[in-house]
């Protein structure tokens, strides 16, 4: 490990505000040093919001923090324990090859957590090597920006460097090693985990953590701990709406991946759905479609039902009455879901208020795109510009039946054209990630060298909503469409 680094020099304003938690939640650990660290891609915009100097860090020395060959002073890295639900079965996991250098105080003083992943083997490897390969790390980066241009709460990803090493995998891989950023990387499973193998103040303490670290307004009610998972539920519902609205499909919705604070993390085997299927799945483990498009809501649910379990002993002494209050506040969960979810649908279709008849108007155009087998993002737009024809449906009798009743429907609402236009020019993107173009960027990269591709990707990427020339051929569906297959990278 080289020598400590001067955190001013690069910006870095760290505290370190988990390490206060018990011990049992971390464990004080280094990164590994690698051999020949090169940054690949470092993203300038958001170390600004960070408050961080992107050019020191481009450097020789900041690529060295980067690729956790030096710590910079004021950092305390750890290795985070958790547990999770992995396809339903619960385990004990942790950090196995990420670290933690700190939370960064940016301008705005809030505080954001910096992590190095790929970073070298924790007690909490369970074996693994600790390593990254640049494929998946890549990948993070380019979905993880593209949720972020979305409007999609989401975890960052600040810089990618190789390290001169290869990992073994199928084969033999370059290593990499991602930099990412997050509100906090609290998950369900972290509570989990406390309730598991720790006791019911190691509970109490990581629930206050969160309160005062995440929902600081809770502080003021009566019951915290009630209100926590309300916030909790809310933040998750309204995740997982944005999700189903754009067309993501997670594929790995395990405990572990769920985070407190609402923000999507873990970019391992996730894509977006080009044609509309509910039964859409990506990833190479999923068999059975546990994880697929239409599930997900369904599986946050029972998620959050995990969550509710460990903070029963905070809810009421009564455990009767605690279990109760879970089930009432899990309830609630389909509601807040439902209700965002077909606000977001109504603001895709161009409507301003609500009728009782929406569902079926949302509902039969779903149907259409499903039987026939529709590109989802495209049709939106397509309806967007008013080019009906981009479609694929017209003729089709169902679909011109459903644009009569939609045409009604708008003439009702009473708003202009030009109204309903900017709406759904608002909830619509032009482009999103699509598989294919993902692929090419990484091929490109990762056997080329040429990160050219990505870098054109990613200014694509940057502002969805805003239908530029530009975007079009990033907007076309290959003709010849096999099944997609995503991987975990780990």
């Amino acid at each position: 490990m080289k020598g400590v680094q001067n955190m001013r020099d690069f910006g870095f304003e760290f505290n370190n505000s988990y390490t206060e938690l018990p011990k049992i939640f971390y464990t004080k650990q280094n990164p590994t040093p690698v051999n020949l660290p090169k940054l690949v891609v470092m993203n300038y915009t958001l170390a600004r919001e960070l408050g961080l100097n992107a050019d020191a860090l481009a450097d020789e020395a900041g690529i060295d923090i980067l690729a956790g060959n030096a710590i910079p002073s004021g950092a305390k890295p750890i290795a985070k324990a958790y547990g999770g639900h992995q396809f339903g079965h619960f385990t004990m996991l942790g950090d196995g090859r990420n670290i933690l250098l700190g939370e960064q105080i940016t301008p705005k003083g809030e505080r954001i957590d910096i992590e190095l992943k790929g970073s070298g083997r924790t007690p909490y490897s369970r074996g693994g090597d600790g390593r990254a390969a640049l494929g998946p790390m890549l990948r993070e980066y380019i979905i993880s920006e593209a949720m972020a241009g979305l409007g999609i709460p989401t975890t960052r990803s600040l810089a990618v460097v190789t390290t001169g090493e290869k990992v073994v995998r199928d084969e033999y891989l370059q290593g990499a090693i991602l930099t990412r950023t997050a509100l906090s990387h609290i998950r369900v499973g972290t509570f989990q985990f406390a309730a598991a193998w720790g006791t019911i103040d190691d509970v109490k303490a990581l629930a206050d953590y969160t309160i005062d670290r995440l929902f600081k307004n809770v502080n003021k009610c009566e019951n915290k701990y009630v209100h926590l998972l309300n916030e909790v539920i809310k933040g998750q519902a309204n995740l997982i709406a944005r999700w189903q609205l754009v067309g993501f499909v997670h594929g790995v919705m395990n405990t572990d991946n769920m985070t407190i604070s609402g923000e999507t993390i873990d970019y391992g085997p996730c894509a977006f759905m080009d044609n509309y299927d509910p039964a859409t799945v990506f990833s190479s483990i999923d068999n059975h479609g546990r994880y697929a498009y239409g599930n997900q809501p369904n599986i946050g649910g029972w998620n959050l039902a995990r969550f509710a379990e460990t903070l029963l002993p905070l809810l009421d002494d009564n455990q009767e009455k605690a279990i109760e209050i879970a089930k009432g506040a899990i309830s609630n969960y389909y509601k807040v879901f439902e209700d965002a979810w077909y606000s977001g649908m109504r603001k895709k279709l161009g409507l301003f208020n609500s009728e009782e008849k929406d569902k079926y108007l949302i509902e039969g155009l779903l149907s259409i795109m499903k039987k026939y087998k529709a590109d989802y993002t495209n049709t939106f737009m397509a309806l967007t510009k008013e080019k009906i024809e981009d479609t694929g449906l017209i003729g089709i009798e169902d679909f011109d039946l459903w644009l009569n009743l939609r045409s009604e429907r708008l003439e009702r609402q009473g708003k202009s054209k030009e109204e309903v236009t900017s709406l759904m020019r608002e909830n619509n993107p032009a482009v999103i990630p699509r598989n294919h173009r993902v692929e090419e960027a990484l091929t490109a990269a990762v056997t080329e060298g040429d990160f050219g591709v990505m870098d054109r990707l990613l200014e694509v990427l940057k502002r969805p909503y805003a239908y530029t020339k530009e975007q079009e051929e990033y907007a076309l569906v290959p003709e010849l469409q096999g099944r997609y297959r995503t991987f975990c990278g780990t």
